[in-house]
Formats: structure tokens, C-alpha cells, sequence
């Protein structure tokens, strides 16, 4: 008598299921793969954020102090606190002055 357990075979369909599985497993790897490849390749500055240039120097009004900014494409918005929204281009010059009324 021998103590090895005879190896066991499994039926026919879960041999077939088993394969099923694996070849699953594989197409849905390759397709991740391919996704994150055709991302990276077609949104390349996707990924990269844009940063905001400001200007050298912004002069407020005195006694006045910002209390929110903004960025648009060639301007910076600024809040203060007496109430007003400042808006300057990107060398720092005023544009236009914006009074919130309560």
C-alpha cells in the first residue's frame, strides 16, 4: 500500500469552468491595461495642473485688506474687506472695481 493520495481529476466542466476563469481573468487585465494605456497616451496634460501666474505686485487701496483671490485667464480678482471685488490684470494694473452692495 502506498500513502500518496491518488491525484484527483476534476469533472469535465469545471475543467471547462476553470479555464473560462482563467481566460477571463486575462482579458479583463489586458483591457485595465489598455485603458490606462489609451489615458496616458491620449490625455497627457491631463495630469499636469496648471498653476496660476500672478502678477509682480498688486497694490490695494489703503486700510483695505484681501480676504478672497481668484484666478481667469489673464486677470486676478481680489475681495477685500471693505466690500469691493478688484479686479487687475496680469501686470498688476487695476482693471475694474466691483462694489457689493448688502
Amino acid at each position: 500500500m502506498s500513502d500518496t493520495p491518488e491525484a484527483e481529476v476534476l469533472p469535465p466542466s469545471l475543467r471547462f469552468l476553470k479555464w473560462l476563469v482563467i481566460v477571463l481573468t486575462l482579458t479583463m487585465i489586458g483591457g485595465v491595461i489598455t485603458v490606462v494605456a489609451l489615458i496616458v497616451t491620449r490625455m497627457p496634460t491631463a495630469f499636469v495642473a496648471a498653476t496660476p501666474s500672478l502678477p509682480e505686485r498688486i497694490t490695494l487701496p489703503d486700510g483695505t485688506h484681501p480676504t478672497a483671490v481668484t484666478f481667469g485667464t489673464g486677470w486676478v480678482a481680489v475681495v477685500t474687506n471693505d466690500e469691493r471685488i478688484m479686479i487687475y490684470r496680469q501686470d498688476g494694473t487695476l482693471r475694474q472695481e466691483v462694489r457689493l452692495t448688502p
